[in-house]
């Protein structure tokens, strides 16, 4: 007759065992199916623990159920974007996921604070701005230049220097490239075009414009988001650049799994 401590101890080595077996496992070693992927350890499935890091071959890099934005910003999604660039668009060489990860380092409450289906909402929003802004990445200048230069006693025009879009959401005038410069350490007034010169700067740039202006409007829906970057083409102003705006973001939530939410349209 098995003693009972000997037996309880025999249930719990089993249990413990059984527990050490990763979830979904098909093969070891791999050969996974195309759907799949194979883990660090050689196991296929289609959670992060298969398709996260050491993740082998097969669709890896698939984001997590958390909300980290290195885990919802995956390289097949950034790639996705920029692979829709021509070869010879000036942005093809100059924006890469990691300046963009690098550039969100310094901004901790972007795509943060709510749930994670809230967090893929706001990275979604935030590229199909890029998206619609940079043509899929294409640009890091404006297309129709101008001097954008408004009256302001704080944040006045250097002489000779114009302050058209550039970056990921085409940051413009003076009035936000002196205190953007300010904020990240770059003379935004006298040296605008660093913004299309050094990536990092250019990410941080358009990540300093959304938490100053837009993030605190995700709550109120997408189209609230178009009116905050650029209000004149709401209410008829230009219902065909809303539209993109919309179906990109619309594209980006199904593509992370989530509802885009009501109020799509300014």
């Amino acid at each position: 007759m098995v003693p009972v401590r000997k037996y309880i101890l025999t249930i719990v080595l089993a249990l413990v065992l059984a527990g050490a077996v990763p979830k979904n496992v098909v093969a070891q070693n791999c050969g996974c199916a195309a759907n799949l992927c194979c883990s660090q350890y050689g196991y296929c499935g289609s959670d992060y623990q298969y398709c996260g890091p050491g993740c082998q071959e097969g669709p890896c890099d698939a984001p997590s159920s958390g909300s980290s934005v290195s885990d919802i910003v995956t390289g097949n999604f950034f790639n996705g974007i920029i692979g829709q660039a021509s070869s010879s668009c000036e942005g093809k060489n100059f924006y890469t996921r990691g300046a963009f990860l690098t550039a969100a380092n310094y901004y901790s409450g972007f795509a943060t604070g709510g749930s994670a289906d809230d967090s893929k909402r706001e990275v979604a929003a935030y590229f199909a701005h890029v998206t619609h802004e940079t043509g899929f990445f294409c640009y890091k200048r404006e297309i129709d230049k101008s001097t954008y230069c408004a009256s302001s006693a704080q944040w006045p025009c250097a002489p000779g220097q114009q302050y058209y879009g550039r970056g990921p959401l085409q940051i413009s005038w003076n009035y936000n490239y002196g205190p953007a410069g300010q904020s990240i350490g770059f003379d935004g007034l006298n040296s605008p075009d660093t913004v299309a010169t050094d990536v990092v700067i250019s990410f941080r740039t358009s990540l300093w414009f959304w938490m100053n202006n837009v993030h605190g409007v995700m709550n109120q829906g997408f189209g609230a988001t178009i009116r905050a970057i650029n209000s004149i083409e709401c209410n008829g102003g230009n219902s065909a650049a809303v539209q993109k705006r919309v179906t990109y973001y619309t594209d980006y939530c199904n593509q992370f799994g989530v509802s885009p939410g009501g109020n799509l349209y300014c």
